[in-house]
Parts: structure tokens; C-alpha cells; sequence
């Protein structure tokens, strides 16, 4: 009996340890906090997160009219309407590709702010040590608290599942 329960502890340690090292953790940062901390030094890096989160909450605000323009076609659609869901489909179509290039132009230019951002002593230093710690204590993804924006990720093969999905798409659709 007593080996038995050995072996069954054994066995239960060895699968945690092996399925625990696949485990994708995630870890969040209070930028915010940071920036208050080291005020001087990421003056341009909260200048360029307050001009994206604004751009940002007016593509949402877009967005939202779109979802309500769906609402409204649907609701002419269903009525028998056909000369309004007409008029709303070119509506749409017209907000959508306005939102599209709106979106386009802000992240061509915010682009270029992240490059000249990246040249920042501070900022490099900053992801050096974000990448570090969540390396050294094995996570996976560093996410800001404050806008759920993505600060770092792991490059490993086990997190990027691209190949995979490839590879069953290649197979479903062939």
C-alpha cells in the first residue's frame, strides 16, 4: 500500500512538472506607474501612449457607429425595407473604408514614433529589463495593467502556434 501511494505521488509531481513547464504564463505591468516613477525619462513615451490611446478610443467610437449601422440595416432588412438597406449598406461601406484609411494613417505615423522612440536610452533600457525578468521567471506575455497593450512576448516555438495552424489549414483545405 505504501508503495503504491509513493508511486502515485511520484507520478502526479513528475506530470505537474512536465505539463507545467508548456504552461503559458502572463504577467502584467503598471506603466503608468513607472513612467510616474522615472517622470524625466519617459516624458515622450507617455506623450506617444496618450496620442495612441486617443486615437485608439476614436476608432472604437467609429467602430460603434458601424455596429449601429449593422443594427439599423438589419432592422430595415427585416422590415422589407430594401431601398434603406440599400442606402445604409452604402453607408457602411463608405465608414468602413474611411475607418480603414483613418486607421492606416495613424499607425504609419505612429510607426514612425515607435522607431524614433526605440533610439530612447531609457525606453530600450526599459523592454531590456521587462524581457529579462519575464525570461528569467518563465513568462510568457508582459501586458500593461492599464491598457492591456502587449509589452513583451515570448518567441518561442511552444507560444507561436503559426506553423500548427498552417499546417491543419493546409490539410482541412486540401
Amino acid at each position: 500500500m505504501f508503495k503504491r501511494t509513493v508511486l502515485f505521488l511520484l507520478f502526479v509531481l513528475s506530470a505537474g512538472f512536465i505539463f507545467g513547464q508548456s504552461l503559458t504564463r502572463i504577467a502584467v505591468i503598471d506603466m503608468q506607474r513607472v513612467y510616474n516613477e522615472f517622470f524625466l525619462e519617459s516624458q515622450a513615451a507617455r506623450d506617444f501612449g496618450q496620442r495612441f490611446a486617443a486615437v485608439q478610443a476614436e476608432v472604437n467610437r467609429m467602430t460603434a457607429e458601424i455596429n449601429e449601422l449593422r443594427s439599423r440595416y438589419n432592422i430595415a432588412v427585416s422590415n422589407l425595407n430594401y431601398a434603406e438597406a440599400e442606402r445604409l449598406t452604402v453607408e457602411i461601406n463608405r465608414y468602413q473604408e474611411y475607418v480603414r484609411n483613418y486607421t492606416q494613417t495613424h499607425n504609419a505615423q505612429f510607426d514612425i514614433e515607435r522607431r524614433n522612440l526605440s533610439y530612447d536610452r531609457f525606453l530600450n533600457q526599459m523592454h531590456d529589463e521587462i524581457r529579462y525578468i519575464a525570461e528569467s521567471e518563465g513568462y510568457t506575455y508582459v501586458f500593461d495593467k492599464n491598457t492591456d497593450g502587449l509589452l513583451w512576448f515570448s518567441t518561442s516555438a511552444s507560444v507561436d502556434l503559426t506553423d500548427r495552424l498552417l499546417q491543419s489549414l493546409r490539410t482541412r483545405f486540401r
